[in-house]
């Protein structure tokens, strides 16, 4: 698979005469009109076998081989090179298709106004062959410890239908917001938490969860003793009744991190205690803030690599969203809330608007501008397959359990195309 950029004058038909195969199949891949032109700085997939390679300062074919998961040897003879020889910089290398990593995915999904809509319902079909974990979200619990649950349809049986695990996730959500004082009795009052996980014991059973999963967030600070308490009872109950346990963690650099999502988060005890953690690395560009790459790879790794400190690599699923953000510009703090956009809206809009799509190297995401009919200038965030390489780059490099999405329902082809290409997705259902 192959990542191509469109450049000014392209077509598909001529993209597809440079890698000799069909401009439908490219088409295909990346789910667009092929009677539409392209959009300047839009990134495709090309559904080609293996990949090309351009050489960067410092490459080897030792350190390209390792990014492929193949040997010097291999990248050498499909090349036709000495592999002793030094490789010029901008040299162009073929790159035969290697091991697949095997690594969990899990998406989350989440059911608005009290019905699951047949968007979602289409997404999950589409996308469950491609998950570890189908994620309804979410199970809120009452302050005398009741589960309420979110519509769910058919959603156990499209995750037995496609041998994923389906994922019971529970938060401390309360009148559309996470509760610090729910979160505060949960943690703390021993009847709440019997009557609790007595509840996902039973509903587990009757619904066919594999996985429970603690969305926990807005936490007071002090609680940060009575969490790791809660998942010690917690996973033992839950693991004698043959599930696992996972937990969602906010994106922290250091043990020591401030503010109000983050200090009841500790990263050692559930590292310890739990299956497998979710880190939360998005939300750095959101609705209420100013106009920025919602995960870019600089403050997604440092998240990552504090992880490691704490827990090993094999316990750590990368979160990573689904969706970009349009802002209405200027930024005023308190003003207008950004528009959340799928990566394929993102393309529509510039291609109505006549924009180029620019792409931020050092937050390797991409982003343009356009002004609406009243003249308000916009900025737009958005992932595409290069963005979205460089996270999967990232769970190669680390060794990482998995990925994490929030949120399936939101069209970004590309990255379920080449998730499937470089990665063997780990399959636990029944």
């Amino acid at each position: 698979m192959q990542i191509y950029t469109v450049k000014q004058g392209d077509s598909l038909y001529n993209i597809a005469n440079q890698y000799g195969i069909s401009y439908q199949s490219i088409a295909n891949a990346n789910e667009i009109d092929a009677t539409e032109s392209l959009v300047v700085g839009q990134s495709l997939v090309i559904p080609i076998y293996g990949d090309f390679y351009t050489v960067q300062p410092g490459d080897s074919l030792y350190s390209i081989g390792q990014k492929f998961g193949l040997s010097a040897s291999e990248i050498a003879n499909a090349n036709q090179i000495n592999m002793y020889q030094p490789l010029s910089v901008g040299m162009t290398l073929y790159i035969p298709e290697g091991t697949k990593p095997e690594i969990e995915v899990n998406a989350y999904i989440e059911p608005t106004g009290g019905t699951v809509s047949e968007t979602l319902e289409n997404a999950a079909r589409k996308h469950s062959e491609s998950l570890t974990y189908l994620a309804p979200f979410s199970y809120q619990v009452t302050r005398e410890g009741d589960l309420i649950p979110p519509p769910l349809n058919d959603f156990p049986q499209i995750a037995q239908e496609n041998n994923a695990v389906l994922m019971l996730v529970v938060t401390n959500l309360e009148e559309g917001g996470f509760s610090q004082e729910l979160g505060r009795i949960i943690l703390t009052d021993e009847n709440v938490q019997d009557r609790l996980l007595e509840q996902i014991i039973q509903t587990a059973n009757e619904q066919g969860y594999g996985d429970v999963h603690f969305d926990f967030e807005f936490l007071p600070a002090e609680t940060k003793q009575d969490y790791r308490a809660f998942l010690e009872k917690a996973t033992q109950r839950l693991h004698n009744a043959g599930l696992l346990v996972s937990t969602a963690l906010a994106p922290k650099t250091s043990a020591e991190q401030t503010g109000q999502w983050y200090e009841a988060h500790d990263y050692q005890a559930h590292g310890e205690i739990v299956d497998f953690v979710v880190l939360m690395t998005y939300e750095w560009g959101y609705s209420g803030g100013p106009a920025m790459a919602v995960s870019p790879i600089g403050p997604v790794t440092d998240v990552v690599n504090y992880a490691l400190t704490e827990m090993p690599a094999d316990k750590i699923m990368l979160g990573q969203n689904l969706y970009g953000y349009d802002w209405t510009l200027p930024y005023e703090p308190g003003g207008d809330i950004a528009d959340a956009i799928s990566p394929q809206q993102g393309i529509q809009l510039a291609r109505e608007n006549n924009q180029a799509i620019e792409f931020d190297t050092e937050a390797q995401a991409p982003y343009f501008f356009y002004y609406d009919e009243e003249g308000n200038q916009h900025e737009v965030w958005v992932e595409d397959a290069r963005s979205i390489q460089a996270k999967f780059d990232l769970i190669k490099e680390k060794n990482l359990r998995g990925i994490s999405y929030w949120k399936l329902g939101l069209a970004f082809p590309q990255n379920w195309v080449l998730l499937q290409d470089q990665f063997q997705i780990r399959k636990r259902g029944q």
